[in-house]
């Protein structure tokens, strides 16, 4: 146990002081500010998201792949917390004890004497604790404007599943899906513009509820079906280049035609 702790503490202490001997010496890592880094702390969890996306398909090489990307994203925790420090806010150590402390409050059917035995109790267990321990408000708390419009939709619809606002069966959804869908046709003959960007909004809106319902998460399985088009685009151009023809200048027709051979080809 010993050698364990020893094995994690010391790596972690030398990037603690790694850290901020950059904040002293290196210029560029001494001008960032809590504000100017956070946007490179969003890069690389996106850079982590596709590798962990990724790492199946790569074997061993995709486990370190993923190494790798978790040791960037750790750097950015370590790098706002330096900041914070020199500013007298709080310190790494602070942080650690401050997630360990919240990860126990939120695990009372670990540590203490709470039932919860499917993750929809431990979810449900989760919601009360914010409410009652944490002084969370209001059935939406705390949820900021800022999240990308998916993961914004989505964390609304959990809040409000988690008080029992939700559709009782996926089938349900995909009713409200062909709702929706009805809707924008409709708008689009009345030729109201406005109308018709509100009720795609809905349809996206329904489609992250139908996602919720099975258990997908909807901003992975977009970017998957956004890196397939643009795989199977680049393909169809490949074939089509090597009939001696320039896929953009192609009827769509054609163009529709060298997709389905290259889906049918990557398939393969």
């Amino acid at each position: 146990m010993e050698a364990e702790r020893e094995a994690i503490v010391e790596p972690l202490w030398e990037l603690y002081e790694l850290t901020r001997r950059l904040r002293r010496e290196c210029p560029w890592d001494r001008k960032q500010t809590q504000e100017s880094i956070v946007a490179y702390t969003v890069e690389e969890v996106y850079e982590l998201v596709d590798t962990v996306r990724e790492r199946a398909a790569h074997g061993d090489e995709g486990d370190r792949a993923v190494c790798s990307e978790l040791g960037d994203v750790l750097f950015q925790v370590y790098f706002i917390a330096a900041v914070a420090e020199e500013q007298d806010l709080y310190h790494l150590g602070q942080v650690a004890r401050g997630i360990y402390d919240k990860l126990v409050r939120r695990h009372p059917h670990i540590f203490g004497e709470v039932d919860a035995d499917t993750p929809e109790e431990v979810r449900r267990t989760w919601e009360n604790i914010k409410k009652e321990s944490e002084g969370r408000k209001g059935i939406f708390h705390e949820v900021p404007h800022s999240f990308p419009a998916l993961l914004l939709a989505q964390k609304l619809q959990q809040r409000a599943a988690a008080v029992g606002f939700d559709w009782e069966a996926t089938v349900d959804v995909l009713a409200k899906l062909r709702e929706e869908t009805d809707e924008i046709e409709q708008e689009l003959r009345q030729g109201q513009e406005d109308a018709v960007a509100a009720e795609v909004g809905d349809l996206l809106f329904a489609v992250v509820n139908l996602a919720r319902k099975l258990k997908v998460d909807p901003e992975l399985a977009l970017r998957g079906s956004a890196l397939r088009f643009r795989e199977r685009v680049e393909e169809a151009a490949r074939i089509a280049g090597r009939d001696g023809l320039v896929f953009e200048h192609l009827a769509i027709d054609e163009q529709e035609s060298y997709y389905k051979h290259a889906k049918e080809g990557l398939r393969q």
